[in-house]
């Protein structure tokens, strides 16, 4: 099994775990390879080295570590505070999936009808046009705007 660390244009990361290379590169051709945050086919396989098991090495002496290593140590720190936004952002956005209902296109319509009590109230999303969510708010509708990765949307592996 190989563990990839991959980036889409939108400057991503996430892992992907393939059987081989030939595997990676044969579904990132067939544009099976997404990413989970965007959706975005556009992939890159980044730098990464491969994980050893020292367990009987020590770990080394903050104070005698280079200056280059303390900086490689603060960006993977950085990198490991990004993994664990874009993990949050998707635990979100499923619990938003699981607890609204999708009107798609309707979604001025059916918010007027909750906030004019013509129909019972419950979590809605959908898609509005600016003109649209501009005229909810006029008459007093609270919506908020929420980019909602696509491949949430459908079935999960």
């Amino acid at each position: 099994m190989k563990v990839l660390d991959l980036q889409c244009a939108q400057s991503h990361g996430f892992e992907g775990w393939f059987g081989s290379e030939d595997d990676f590169t044969s579904q990132l051709a067939r544009g099976l390879v997404s990413c989970p945050m965007c959706g975005d086919t556009t992939i890159t396989k980044m730098l990464s080295a491969p994980r050893l098991n020292l367990g009987h090495a020590r770990a080394p002496d903050a104070a005698a570590q280079a200056p280059e290593q303390a900086t490689r140590q603060d960006v993977v720190a950085t990198t490991d505070t990004h993994s664990a936004l874009q993990a949050a952002w998707l635990g979100v956005a499923r619990r938003i999936l699981a607890n609204t209902d999708d009107v798609g296109d309707r979604f001025a319509e059916e918010a007027r009808k909750i906030h004019y009590g013509e129909v019972a109230q419950r979590g809605i999303r959908g898609k509005a046009s600016a003109a649209e969510t501009e005229a909810l708010a006029d008459e007093g509708i609270e919506v908020m705007q929420v980019a909602l990765p696509d491949v949430l949307k459908g079935p999960m592996q």
